[in-house]
């Protein structure tokens, strides 16, 4: 009998670095959105990191935390290690080359929310037709189901990978629910985070965007 591995957990730490990593310049709850950590906690290891020269601060009312020229270079190290030592490049590989099928649709539904089509012309799309909004949140949603089989191929190799099925599935359901930026806009939008998505894939595997 094959005996199943358990999914690698990640060090709070890396998780907090990584998740800056892929989601740039940020505030504190968005770090903590991403990670699925208590604000307080991402807040203690962001101090941390800043004293190690991993991340910088910018004060301010636009200010927020960033990712310096060593904490890339680190987390990099970090996931490569972390990824070898579980075991599991070969199944986010595939889990990765799922996601890229399914990019390019998402892309086009994106487009296909942010602007119409009207008597020839391309216009954006005011969401003033109730029904036009409601195909492509379908669409959105058929995508979604088809992305499940990639999100559950990450989450079982490493659970940091959970937390997208989770932001992923809050998006839609915030859409669906009327709340129209949850689909390309905002920080917590369903493109937001499928692009954050994207950007965690190329990193965990040390690749770089075409």
């Amino acid at each position: 009998m094959t005996q199943s591995v358990s999914p690698h957990a990640t060090s709070t730490d890396l998780l907090v670095l990584h998740a800056l990593r892929c989601i740039g310049f940020s505030g504190i709850a968005s770090v903590a959105a991403a990670t699925g950590l208590p604000e307080a906690d991402v807040e203690s290891e962001l101090i941390d990191l800043a004293v190690a020269g991993l991340v910088t601060h910018m004060a301010g009312p636009f200010g927020g935390w960033g990712i310096s020229d060593a904490g890339r270079a680190e987390d990099a190290r970090r996931i490569t290690e972390e990824l070898d030592a579980a075991g599991t490049r070969a199944v986010v590989t595939a889990a990765f080359d799922g996601f890229m099928v399914l990019n390019p649709e998402l892309l086009d539904l994106c487009t296909a929310w942010q602007t119409r089509s009207v008597d020839g012309s391309t216009t954006l799309n005011d969401h003033t037709d109730k029904a036009y909004d409601a195909r492509v949140l379908d669409r959105v949603a058929d995508l979604d189901r088809r992305a499940d089989a990639v999100c559950a191929e990450l989450s079982g190799a490493m659970l940091r990978f959970q937390r997208y099925r989770t932001r992923l599935t809050h998006a839609l359901t915030r859409a669906k629910a009327g709340e129209l930026d949850y689909v390309t806009d905002g920080t917590a939008s369903y493109h937001t985070v499928w692009f954050q998505l994207h950007e965690d894939l190329l990193a965990t595997l040390g690749l770089t965007r075409h």
